[in-house]
């Protein structure tokens, strides 16, 4: 069964991917955090932009998402959405 995807909700989908940037802000964490430790004179990148990746990682996330959708919106609206093939729900299936 082909449908189309014609539009993207814009805030939940930008709320649920700024959250999976941010957690993908803190599985860098530790390696901006040794590097800011084992730079020399403190060059590079300080341990509190480190800690402040996740955040700003999950707010450029959220910004950019919002953008995307809202463009993404409108060229479908010209054009017609992505078209995806989903099969039926089998039975028994949650």
């Amino acid at each position: 069964m082909v449908q189309r995807l014609r539009r993207f909700s814009i805030g939940q989908t930008a709320k649920v991917l700024g959250v999976l940037y941010g957690l993908l802000g803190l599985i860098f964490l530790p390696f901006f955090l040794l590097g800011a430790m084992f730079s020399p004179k403190q060059t590079g990148f300080g341990v509190g932009f480190a800690i402040a990746l996740p955040i700003i990682y999950g707010l450029c996330g959220f910004i950019f998402t919002a953008i995307g959708c809202a463009l993404y919106n409108w060229v479908a609206g010209m054009v017609g959405g992505i078209e995806v093939q989903l099969d039926p729900p089998t039975r028994g299936a949650p």
